[in-house]
C-alpha cells in the first residue's frame, strides 16, 4: 500500500528537540509524527495507512476498547549505525508475535509488511529525533485497538493500528548495578489465559504487584504460576534466565502463561554458540534459593527489549531474602549484554540475519 502523508502544522523546533533528546530518559517524550491504519471489516479489512502529525486519537465513548479491553501492542527499538544508518532488530519477530496476540484478543491479523512498512515511514521523517544519550535509542510502539463503537461482548469490526516512537534512555537507572526483585502473592497469568499476548490488560494487572514491589525498595517483580505458586514464570516484563557453576543454563518454558520474548530467544542462541547447555525448564523458587545459598547457581539475567540484558542481585519475599553470588553483574551476564548490544548497534557482526537497516 502507499502511504497517504500528512503535513504537520507545527514541528518541534530543532532546539527544542536537541534538548529533549539529550537526556530523554525512558518513555516520557515522542516525536511528531505517527502512523495509522484503519481496519473495516464492511470496507474489505486494512485501509490507506496514514503518516502524519502525532495527535490525539478521537474515540467515541462506546468504543470496544474502552469496555472490552481488546488491544495488543509490541515493543522494538531502532538503533543508530557506525556509519550513522538505523537499524532494526528482528522486526518480523515483532511482526509475528504482534499477529499471535491479535489472534489470542480475536482481533485481524496484520500482514508482515505493512507492519514494517509502518516502521520503515516512521523513522523516514523522524530518525533525527535519535538521542544523544549513551545507551540510546529510538524505541517504537505499533499497537492495535478497537474502535467500534458497539456495547456487548463480541469481538469488534474496526479497529486502529497505529505507531509512535519515542527517543529512551536506558530502562533502570544504571545498569551497572544488578537489580533487585519482589516475589509477589499475586500472579501474572494462569493457562489458558492471555499469559503469551502482548496486551493491556496483563499490564494492567501487573501495576499494583510492581508498587508494592517498588515501595519495598526493590526494583522489579517477580512473579510465579499460578496453579501451584511454586514455580518461576517472569519478571513484571521481563524474562529470566539462571546461569549455574556447571555451565548450564536454565530459562522457564513457553507454556502460555509467559511471554515469547525476542531477547529471550536471541539469548539461548548466544549461550548456545559460547558452548553453554541452555535447558526450557521449570525451576522453582525454592530451588532457586538453595542453588543461590550453595554457590550452584552463579548468575541471573533478566531480558526484554527496554531492559536489554540486567543482571538480579538479590530476590526478597515475605520469607525473607537471599542474594545471587557477590551480588554484582556476572561475566556471563556482561559479555551477553555487549554483544548482544553490538550487535543491535552495528558494532558487531551480525552472523544471524537479526539486523534489518532502514
Amino acid at each position: 500500500m502507499q502511504f497517504t502523508r500528512l503535513p504537520h502544522p507545527s514541528p518541534t523546533p530543532d532546539a527544542t528537540r536537541d534538548a529533549l533528546i539529550a537526556d530523554p530518559g525512558f518513555g516520557t517524550v515522542f516525536t511528531d509524527h505517527m502512523v495509522v491504519i484503519d481496519y473495516d471489516e464492511a470496507l474489505g479489512g486494512w485501509q490507506t495507512p496514514v503518516l502524519g502529525p502525532r495527535e490525539p486519537i478521537a474515540l467515541d465513548p462506546a468504543a470496544s476498547v474502552l469496555h472490552y479491553a481488546q488491544e495488543i501492542f509490541e515493543g522494538l527499538k531502532a538503533y543508530r549505525h557506525p556509519d550513522g544508518a538505523l537499524g532494526l532488530f528482528r522486526p518480523e519477530a515483532n511482526a509475528a508475535r504482534f499477529n499471535a496476540s491479535a489472534e489470542r484478543l480475536a482481533m485481524p491479523a496484520l500482514p508482515e509488511e505493512l507492519f514494517l512498512g509502518a516502521i520503515r515511514a516512521l523513522l523516514a521523517v523522524d530518525g533525527n529525533w535519535y538521542p544523544a544519550v549513551e545507551g540510546g535509542a529510538l524505541y517504537l510502539r505499533p499497537f492495535m485497538i478497537a474502535t467500534e463503537a458497539f456495547l456487548g461482548v463480541r469481538p469488534a469490526k474496526k479497529y486502529k493500528f497505529i505507531v509512535i516512537a519515542s527517543p529512551a534512555g536506558n530502562y533502570f537507572k544504571s545498569v551497572a548495578k544488578a537489580v533487585s526483585i519482589w516475589i509477589s502473592d499475586y500472579t501474572r497469568a494462569a493457562p489458558g489465559g492471555t499469559g503469551a499476548a502482548k496486551c493491556g490488560g496483563n499490564y494492567a494487572a501487573s501495576l499494583v504487584p510492581t508498587g508494592q514491589a517498588f515501595a519495598k525498595g526493590h526494583d522489579q517483580v517477580l512473579f510465579l504460576d499460578a496453579v501451584e505458586r511454586k514455580w518461576v514464570e517472569e519478571l513484571g516484563g521481563m524474562n529470566l534466565f539462571f546461569v549455574f557453576a556447571d555451565g548450564t543454563v536454565i530459562t522457564p518454558p513457553l507454556t502460555g502463561t509467559i511471554l515469547p520474548g525476542i531477547t529471550r530467544d536471541s539469548l539461548i542462541a548466544l549461550l548456545t554458540e559460547q558452548g553453554l547447555t541452555v535447558s526450557e525448564a521449570p525451576y522453582s523458587i525454592d530451588q532457586w534459593r538453595a542453588d543461590a545459598e550453595s554457590g550452584h547457581l552463579v548468575e541471573v539475567m533478566a531480558c526484554g527489549t527496554a531492559a536489554v540484558v540486567t543482571a538480579v542481585g538479590k530476590v526478597a519475599g515475605p520469607e525473607g531474602e537471599f542474594t545471587i553470588g557477590a551480588g554484582g553483574i556476572g561475566q556471563t551476564t556482561a559479555a551477553l549484554r555487549e554483544t548482544l548490544v553490538g550487535i543491535q548497534t552495528g558494532k558487531i557482526a551480525d552472523t544471524h540475519g537479526w539486523v534489518t537497516r532502514v
